[in-house]
């Protein structure tokens, strides 16, 4: 199976350039061959979104139901695949006819690991988009500035 890998890095108004700018200056919108499923089907899109709490992540992926997916948090890299199969028979007096479907990807996105509170990720399935939630750690969200008394 192909492994495409993306970073999430926090976001910092001082450092560019942004995460937005690697995501779409990387290989990820490089569409050769490296960014296929094994079948020559497209990755299904993703958008990434960053609030002050989390990161949220939606893939596209219609016509699947949750049970196809299958999502892991490991060494800070949190991994999303999918695979389905489907075979259809019909028969009728002279002929048989057989259809089989096989579709299958794997998406990983490297996390750093003390931005996201591992424990409290979750995901849901709905209207055909993944949405996967990575709560930050308290110390990783923004803080408001801090005002200096001068004495």
């Amino acid at each position: 199976m192909e492994d495409l890998v993306m970073t999430l890095a926090k976001r910092s108004e001082n450092v560019l350039p942004s995460f937005f700018d690697r995501f779409f200056n990387s290989d990820l919108m490089d569409w050769n061959l490296n960014n296929f499923s094994d079948v020559n089907t497209t990755l299904p899109a993703v958008n990434v979104k960053e609030t002050d709490d989390d990161y949220i992540l939606e893939v596209a992926a219609p016509g699947m139901s949750k049970k196809d997916f299958k999502i892991n948090f490991q060494n800070n890299v949190l991994t999303i695949s999918s695979e389905k199969q489907q075979e259809k028979k019909e028969k009728e007096d002279n002929y048989t006819r057989r259809e089989f479907s096989y579709q299958s990807f794997q998406r990983s996105f490297t996390v750093p690991h003390h931005d996201v509170d591992s424990d409290k990720i979750s995901a849901a399935y709905g209207d055909g988009i993944l949405s996967v939630k990575l709560p930050k750690r308290e110390e990783a969200k923004p803080k408001p500035a801090k005002e200096i008394k001068i004495s």
